[in-house]
């Protein structure tokens, strides 16, 4: 008899990246991943080159410098840091630590496929909590909260709906958690959010020590803002007891070297990170405009992307993906919501993707 795969594992759908070609079309503009297609600090590509001389060795198992450097930076605990392949790698690590065979790991319906994948991993049961159409719903995660819920996630904002939460309303749902459910809230977009309203989630993590619960963690990445999504680098910042958990079962060499010098270049440019806001600042409210005025419904929030259902007047994503796939421009559908999702790209990319749509809906 073969092997038997583990029933939760065969229920995985894996994880489907952004396209990044087209069958006929030579050359193509991907926002299908939201990727910073602006490129890494230029002091990020020279450090990464320069770390080449390091390859033979492994790298720091803890990225004590880099550790450092965030905790700077944001005004945390270094020792409170924990490092990963990616804020998604870490995000899986919380389910391992956490969620086991019946546990429950909650999140809301169109969210990150990731969670629902590191519940499966882990033979948990993912729950879906409804949504106020592609707002997530304090009231809807709450009342989805059961004895067997072990781990909440919170997209905050939101992937791929861009929609947030303000900080009251995170409280709210921290308030109405029992302590023993680990609430993770991924800010992977949080460097995108002007609201003075909202929060990364660094003070509720505070909140949740000072008070003893423990039990709030914030995962931040690399791969967005900095533009290091080739390079896999993600970071946590939780309570002592949590991040040694997760520390139990992450790989010791989780962040190369080229990473972690590649991350520490780039965290400390900001004027390249001022200018990488600024192309995001001004495009994500052209785009939204233009596709409104086009006739779309767009959900405004917070990326560096946006998010648009197609109404039956204008056919359907299929129709539209299509449409845009033949001009070489890639985006992402999200069947469950009848909607695309496109990354902002440079001006050109930008300019490009909405005179395709202004095509398309022109010929209909």
């Amino acid at each position: 008899m073969a092997p038997r795969i583990r029933e939760s594992v065969s229920k995985i759908s894996p994880y489907k990246a952004g396209e990044s070609k087209v069958e006929g079309v030579a050359e193509v503009i991907k926002l299908s991943s939201n990727e910073n297609t602006g490129g890494p600090s230029p002091r990020a590509i020279e450090a990464y080159r320069a770390a080449s001389d390091a390859m033979a060795f492994y790298p720091d198992p803890t990225n004590t410098r880099l550790r450092a450097a965030l905790a700077e930076r944001w005004g945390l605990e270094a020792d409170r840091i924990i490092t990963g392949s990616g804020s998604d790698t870490l995000l899986g690590l919380i389910a391992q630590a956490y969620a086991g065979e019946g546990d429950e790991v909650l999140f809301p319906a169109i969210t990150f496929p990731t969670y629902e994948i590191a519940a499966l991993t882990m033979g948990a049961v993912p729950i879906k909590a409804a949504m106020d159409g592609f707002a997530i719903s304090v009231d809807a995660l709450l009342d989805a909260v059961s004895e067997r819920t072990k781990v909440l996630y919170l997209a905050n904002p939101n992937n791929p709906t861009g929609h947030y939460l303000l900080r009251s309303e995170v409280e709210r749902l921290r308030a109405g958690l029992p302590e023993d459910v680990l609430l993770v809230l991924d800010s992977a977009y949080a460097e995108y959010v002007a609201d003075p309203a909202y929060t990364a989630g660094v003070d509720l993590v505070k909140a949740s020590i000072a008070s003893g619960a423990n039990n709030v963690i914030m995962t931040r990445t690399f791969s967005k803002m900095y533009a290091l999504a080739g390079l896999r680098v993600g970071w946590a910042y939780g309570p002592d007891d949590v991040i040694e958990a997760m520390g139990r079962v992450r790989s010791p060499f989780a962040v190369s070297v080229p990473a972690e010098e590649a991350a520490l270049a780039a965290l400390g440019d900001m004027d390249h990170f001022a200018r990488t806001l600024a192309v995001n600042s001004e495009w994500l409210p052209k785009m939204n405009e233009k596709l409104i005025a086009l006739g779309f419904d767009v959900t405004e929030g917070a990326g560096n992307f946006v998010f648009f259902c197609v109404p039956d007047a204008l056919g359907s994503i299929a129709e539209l993906d299509a449409h845009l796939r033949r001009g070489g421009v890639i985006t992402r559908p999200i069947p469950p919501a009848n909607a695309l999702r496109v990354t902002i790209g440079q001006a050109h990319e930008n300019e490009a993707f909405l005179a395709a749509v202004e095509a398309y809906v022109a010929a209909r």
